[in-house]
């Protein structure tokens, strides 16, 4: 795996806790009245955070090992506002979340760290995405973080835009 895609994702627990502190007290639930143009899934701040936790441990953990030991197995897409209502995001504690979220990050980056190249070249086929390999699904996790710091500055950009 490339050094640039291991660091992004091992700094990416510091960079989302300090976006998510970055918004005003009271408006970490925050909606805009028109979501259009946002980068991410059409989430409020704390939402963002506790959508990151659950694809983490739900989505990647789970795509991760199992791309390890099936052939070429069919990795299921999660549906984001299934998991957002079925899970109460908008009630969820913040603190605890981000605890969470850097337990698992902290479990990927230690699994990533321990791979071959013959097991980040073992193949998937992932809903939307098609067929892909291990090391696909980490650029993929990589890219998935980036655009959630997007959506959360996306939200704090409509936010300083109110008069």
């Amino acid at each position: 795996m490339n050094t640039i895609t291991l660091q992004a994702l091992a700094s990416f627990p510091d960079q989302l806790e300090a976006h998510f502190h970055a918004f005003p007290p009271g408006l970490a639930h925050w909606a805009p009245d028109d979501w259009e143009g946002i980068p991410s899934e059409r989430l409020t701040a704390i939402e963002q955070v506790c959508h990151v936790r659950d694809i983490e441990i739900d989505g990647y953990h789970v795509r991760f090992e199992r791309t390890l030991a099936e052939v070429n197995p069919v990795l299921a897409s999660i549906d984001t506002d299934a998991l957002a209502r079925d899970r109460a995001y908008g009630r969820d504690d913040a603190a605890k979340a981000l605890v969470r979220f850097r337990q698992a990050r902290a479990k990927t980056m230690d699994l990533l760290g321990g791979l071959s190249d013959a097991q980040l070249a073992r193949t998937a086929v992932f809903e939307g995405y098609g067929p892909l390999t291990l090391r696909s699904l980490v650029h993929y996790l990589c890219s998935h973080d980036q655009q959630h710091l997007a959506g959360l500055q996306w939200l704090l950009g409509r936010i300083a835009a109110k008069p």
